[in-house]
């Protein structure tokens, strides 16, 4: 079986409330977090996790805040070597804007996303502000989109695993790597809703489920699912990623959060 490598591509940044990433917690703090492309390298196809933002804010203060160089799609492609234009396959863990504004640019790719995500995109519920019909809808009307109703593997060694609660059709990639099976998560999360402090585990919680959420019970069980599926756990937010180069290269450079604390 393959073993990829995974690149982390910050292609943009958010500011706002903590609690939007951690239900019941966290609110009132305002923290700086990453929107991230993930790009998927080490098979015969070039396989890219989400998009990110079009015209991403790029400011000193903005990746003074966040620890890291925020690039433009196309710039943060030619680092490897890429255009958009080489792109095979793209991966959605939902479609929610800033995960899918780049994805007309990927024009001879393929694109994977549940079709629940297609009905919240073009009809959904007031609350589903995220979404943005302008980016995808003129690829799903050419017949780009695979819209899956199961989980299925894309390739040898990639998966995508339908994990719904942050949004109906939230997907999570399964990607091996040479340290094991790593999970870029299909819920908006960091760090810590896995490893969730000791003042929220003496609740008798898990995990913290997404501050955004359809529904809370679900994703809090889909959280704990994601965190039992896989070896190396990469949270769509975390800010912490937007500062290495690789995975699982880079892994130890991170300070994951501790079970004492």
């Amino acid at each position: 079986m393959a073993r990829y490598r995974i690149h982390p591509l910050v292609l943009g940044s958010k500011i706002f409330d903590k609690g939007t990433m951690t239900y019941q917690y966290g609110y009132g703090e305002e923290i700086h977090v990453p929107v991230f492309g993930w790009l998927i390298e080490g098979g015969e196809k070039t396989v890219l996790v989400d998009t990110g933002y079009l015209g991403p804010v790029i400011t000193e203060a903005r990746e003074e805040a966040l620890g890291a160089k925020i690039y433009r799609f196309e710039e943060a492609l030619s680092r490897y070597g890429l255009s958009p234009k080489d792109i095979d396959i793209v991966l959605h863990t939902h479609l929610h804007n800033d995960h899918c504004e780049n994805d007309f640019k990927c024009e001879n790719a393929v694109f994977y996303a549940h079709e629940l995500e297609f009905e919240a995109l073009y009809g959904g519920h007031p609350l589903d502000f995220r979404y943005a019909p302008d980016f995808v809808e003129e690829l799903d009307q050419a017949g780009q989109f695979v819209k899956l109703t199961e989980d299925r593997e894309i390739l040898p060694g990639i998966w995508m695993i339908h994990t719904p609660g942050h949004t109906k059709g939230g997907m999570t990639v399964l990607v091996e790597t040479e340290r094991g099976r790593a999970a870029i998560a299909g819920v908006c999360t960091l760090f810590e809703n896995y490893w969730p402090p000791r003042r929220v585990r003496a609740l008798g919680w898990e995990v913290i489920p997404p501050g955004v959420h359809t529904d809370a019970y679900l994703a809090y069980e889909q959280t704990l699912r994601i965190k039992k599926m896989a070896d190396l756990i990469l949270p769509l937010h975390e800010p912490q990623l937007a500062r290495i180069e690789t995975i699982p290269d880079d892994w130890d450079r991170l300070s994951l959060p501790r079970e004492e604390d």
